[in-house]
């Protein structure tokens, strides 16, 4: 038996077919272009920033995290056509040496993520910078042009994650909690949207900066439904004076985690002792849930409404409180406990599959910049995954699988790539045993937006 590259023109990652629709209908890839200012000189361009941030993209979705892999993926026929190039062979580079690689390698791709903040024309390499603003908002855009009709409600999630560090990156401080160097990145979820990716230091609270940007956020969905009804829910991280405070002058509501003290574990102290003895006579979890009325003796500006879920395990009690804007008629304890709030752990999966799946946490850049950007890479990968699964995987097996799934059962996938006069053909293996749904997804997302012109 013999094993060796001779196959010819194939692509193992024949898949990006599928995300070529979507960016064809959906213009994500462009519009994240878009972002960038090129200062280069026009006339010795020949990746155009689209082009670069396309492969880029594409590269994560498909599982290459790493820029060295470009030197072999810019010969990917498969990789050529999703990003758009005309040129699919390289046939016609202006350097000798450049002949025969359609798409850029590792250095330019490298020189687009160093670029500093102030570059400009006048600069030697690094000259295509990136305005995170622009970037901020079409996060957001992308998630409500999703919406056909406004919806009346919606839930918007909050969290924050260690990114360990093992270098010397701007940024860079141990975080006792989790013990290690590491950034502190903020995400912001609705459903399986993702809304912010904001890369932070690790030597603050884990709150900070959430009121800027749940002001940005909030005044750009309002712009489109100004009727909306917008709660937050995150952990007790999030259970502060200034958030709080800020939704209550907002029209925003919170759910939020509240960490235990003495005197909440007084309050219900009675249902904790009727429930230790329920654990006991019947060897099973015992829970009840109260309402309070609470306020902190210096930091809250009012009393506030706190639902208290007073749990008794084998052998310990396991009380759990939470601080809401919800009335009582709008959602009772158990209720607001049990199925609203306790629904917010589906939003640690948005960030799995952002950390374990699209390499968010590959941030080995010196400044936190250039790091910042590659996790706005690896945001907008998710993106494209995402509209993926919304777009062309509903009702099927795989409606609700993670990326990563989608990735290794869709994308990754063979292909014969032939290129002829009129046309450009690829060959799947007879037996690929996704092909029905493959096709399936295919005829939904065409289906779901106008062909391109």
């Amino acid at each position: 038996m013999e094993a060796a590259p001779t196959a010819g023109r194939t692509s193992t990652d024949g898949g990006l077919l599928l995300l070529r629709e979507i960016e064809q209908r959906r213009q994500i890839v462009k519009r994240f272009a878009a972002c960038f200012t090129d200062y280069r000189r026009e006339d010795l361009i020949e990746h155009k920033v689209e082009e670069l941030v396309g492969q880029r993209v594409f590269g994560l979705a498909c599982g290459y995290e790493d820029l060295n892999d470009h030197d072999q993926l810019r010969d990917d026929v498969a990789l050529a056509i999703a990003v758009g190039k005309k040129d699919l062979l390289g046939e016609y580079r202006a350097r000798e040496r450049d002949v025969g690689h359609a798409l850029s390698g590792k250095s330019t791709l490298n020189r687009l993520e160093l670029t500093p903040e102030k570059a400009s024309a006048q600069a030697r390499y690094k000259k295509v910078t990136y305005d995170a603003a622009a970037m901020d908002r079409l996060l957001v855009d992308i998630f409500v042009e999703a919406h056909e009709i406004p919806p009346v409600e919606i839930v918007v999630d909050l969290d924050a994650t260690d990114d360990p560090l093992h270098g010397a990156q701007e940024g860079r401080f141990f975080h006792g909690f989790y013990g290690c160097y590491c950034y502190l990145p903020l995400y912001i979820t609705c459903g399986d949207f993702l809304l912010c990716a904001r890369l932070r230091s690790s030597n603050i609270d884990a709150s900070a900066g959430t009121v800027e940007e749940l002001e940005r956020i909030v005044r750009q969905i309002r712009e489109r439904w100004p009727r909306v009804k917008v709660t937050i829910r995150a952990d007790s991280g999030f259970a502060r004076e200034p958030i709080m405070a800020w939704c209550e002058l907002n029209g925003v509501d919170y759910v939020l985690g509240l960490a235990k003290n003495a005197r909440l574990a007084r309050a219900i102290g009675g249902e904790l002792q009727k429930m230790r003895e329920a654990q006991a006579a019947t060897g099973e979890p015992a829970r009840c849930y109260r309402e309070l009325v609470y306020r902190t003796r210096k930091t809250w500006s009012r009393e506030r409404r706190v639902v208290a879920k007073a749990e008794h395990l084998a052998g310990k009690a396991n009380p759990r409180f939470v601080v809401t804007s919800w009335s009582k008629e709008r959602a009772d304890a158990e209720t607001l406990y049990a199925r609203i709030y306790c629904a917010r752990g589906d939003m640690e999966n948005r960030i799995k599959e952002q950390q374990l799946d699209l390499f968010a946490d590959r941030t080995s850049a010196a400044t936190m910049r250039a790091n910042q950007l590659r996790l706005y890479f690896s945001s907008i990968a998710y993106v494209l995954l995402n509209e993926l699964r919304r777009l062309g995987l509903t009702g099927t097996a795989l409606a609700r699988a993670y990326v990563g799934t989608i990735r290794l059962r869709l994308l990754k996938v063979a292909a014969v790539v032939t290129i002829s006069a009129r046309r450009i053909r690829l060959a799947f293996s007879s037996v690929f045993p996704m092909w029905q749904l493959f096709r399936q997804a295919l005829e939904k997302i065409r289906k779901s937006a106008p062909a391109p012109a």
